[in-house]
């Protein structure tokens, strides 16, 4: 789609109805995900089973001008021709999803073939969070379960791998922590971190692994150091849960969505708050009842990092440019619970409590200059140090996104 059209429903995906489920328990789709490099997408469909789907979809569901690289030859080392729909029986409801980076370091796939005895995590993986607190830790290109993580005394509600390849993963659960895990160490957990005193609901991991943000069902959200494990600050502002957050694709940016129907845009180096984004209902119910209509469920940055993606429960996919105040488009969806762009843009999936899953346009756009050099700045300059150099003020505005 261009700035400013509507989102056009591109394809939507349905699970089959197993007759030994009652079908209206557990059947929510709460996650959601592409792989980094946009050859797979994997669906918690509901009923303990995650698919795993080459992308792109079939053609006909294809924008024109869209492009995946999704069958080439690196997804299929040994030429057993295209890769295959997977499904994963994870025993459990499934509540999170994450894919790690991909492919891992050339010393990671080393280092594999001359310990055969341990599990091969050097190829794509996914990292599943089940019901009872376990982690499940998949093969994707076999559908082989690698690893199974146990330390979590309840819910795993989200996963996330560190951007830069190092396997180390976080999970957030509704046992109040975080954990640390590096699967480099047969998936050893390295450490537990503790504060929350409600269910953590979500955990992002800066694009450059400095920081990591959770959200619990609280108004304030916490960040913390990758580098030590330690709190650097809780960020206040939020009149009700925060439920969501993700980071910027340079690092610079932090957004947190909540059920006071407000995302804010933070600078994480600094704490500020940058901009609220209010969800006004388009019509405003008839009596006083549905208070939390525009509760917020989910959050996410597009990857050039110019498009927000917001899912509320008043039956709306709203896309929000960077700079502007209201929403640039809407869509209409029923019941969602997630969102995650396609990691080379132009499409948006979102996740449903009836699970399914559906595939919006999203805008295409050509990065200005200016954003772009911005973008690579950021991608290893702190706030602190954009503040410091020797340049004009307006641009160290521009540089810290203080031009809205």
């Amino acid at each position: 789609m261009e700035a400013g059209e509507e989102p056009l429903l591109l394809a939507e995906l349905k699970p089959g109805r197993p007759h030994q489920f009652d079908w209206k328990s557990s059947c929510e789709t709460w996650s959601v995900a592409f792989s980094p490099d946009g050859s797979w997408f994997a669906w918690s469909q509901g009923h303990c089973i995650v698919k795993l789907i080459p992308w792109p979809l079939e053609e006909q569901f294809i924008p024109k001008g869209f492009e995946a690289k999704s069958r080439s030859s690196k997804n299929d080392p040994k030429g057993r021709g295209s890769p295959k729909e997977k499904t994963l029986d994870c025993g459990q409801i499934v509540w999170g999803l994450a894919f790690s980076p991909w492919p891992s370091p050339p010393s990671r796939r080393l280092w594999a073939r001359h310990h055969p005895q341990v599990p091969d995590v050097s190829g794509l993986i996914l990292a599943t969070g089940l019901n009872d607190g376990q982690i499940k830790i998949w093969e994707v290109q076999t559908g082989f379960l690698l690893l199974s993580l146990s330390g979590h005394q309840d819910v795993v509600r989200d996963l996330s791998f560190t951007p830069s390849g190092s396997l180390i993963l976080v999970s957030a659960s509704r046992d109040k922590t975080l954990r640390i895990w590096d699967l480099n160490k047969h998936g050893k957990q390295i450490q537990v971190l503790s504060g929350h005193l409600q269910w953590v609901y979500c955990c992002s991991i800066s694009p450059d692994c400095s920081m990591l943000c959770s959200a619990a069902g609280e108004k304030s959200v916490f960040l913390w150091s990758m580098r030590s494990y330690t709190l650097i600050r809780k960020l206040e502002g939020h009149q009700s849960s925060v439920v969501s957050c993700d980071f910027s694709p340079d690092s610079a940016l932090l957004v947190t969505a909540s059920y006071d129907t407000n995302v804010i845009m933070w600078d994480p180096y600094t704490g500020e708050r940058l901009r609220s984004l209010h969800h006004t209902q388009l019509d405003p119910p008839m009596d006083d009842s549905d208070v939390h209509i525009s509760s917020l469920r989910s959050v996410c940055f597009s990857p050039e990092g110019l498009y927000l993606a917001t899912v509320a429960d008043d039956r709306l996919l709203r896309i929000w440019a960077l700079e502007l105040k209201a929403p640039v488009a809407f869509a209409p969806m029923t019941n969602g619970l997630c969102c995650t762009f396609f990691p080379h843009g132009g499409v948006i999936a979102t996740g449903t409590r009836d699970g399914h899953v559906q595939f919006w346009t999203a805008p295409r756009v050509l990065s200005s200059l200016k954003h772009l050099c911005r973008k690579a700045l950021r991608s290893f300059l702190t706030t602190y140090q954009v503040l410091a150099l020797p340049i004009p003020k307006k641009m160290k505005e521009f540089l810290t996104y203080r031009t809205f």
